[in-house]
């Protein structure tokens, strides 16, 4: 394995859970784990209803621990699962009230980190992210989601 690589690997892996750490901070006044919220977004920012297979593969975990967080979800008032017209046993995920309101604070606590986080960052800088970003497009979809 080459050490660019490697560097890569290991600095998007400590970046991407940083990132995380530091948005949970933010947030524990919430009361949430960050699973917990991560799958409200998820949900909410769904541009259909999901099913818990489809959330278990966006936020990259197994099944029967998407089922134990969804049944909290539920009991807690941010999800329901709803039945699905072509299929009855199989159920679809959508935020409450109560669920759109928790998105829309995480999603303004996240925005608001993001712009904290780059404000020192120059402007040259902000136009090699938009390369960063195709390289990570295109790593993503090189089949990492286990698709095939």
């Amino acid at each position: 394995m080459n050490t660019e690589y490697k560097n890569f690997s290991k600095m998007l892996h400590l970046t991407s859970r940083a990132l995380r750490m530091a948005i949970d901070r933010h947030l524990k006044y919430l009361g949430l784990s960050q699973a917990s919220w991560v799958a409200v977004a998820a949900i909410a920012g769904a541009e259909s209803p999901l099913s818990q297979s489809e959330l278990a593969q966006r936020l990259g975990v197994e099944g029967a621990t998407v089922v134990t967080m969804v049944d909290r979800l539920v009991k807690i008032g941010l999800v329901l699962r709803i039945p699905t017209p072509s299929d009855r046993r199989k159920k679809l995920l959508v935020v409450t009230d109560e669920g759109k309101a928790l998105y829309e604070k995480v999603r303004t606590e996240a925005d608001a980190l993001g712009k904290e986080i780059l404000e020192d960052v120059d402007a040259r800088d902000m136009r090699d992210m938009q390369v960063a970003m195709r390289v990570l497009e295109k790593v993503y979809s090189a089949n990492l989601t286990g698709d095939e």
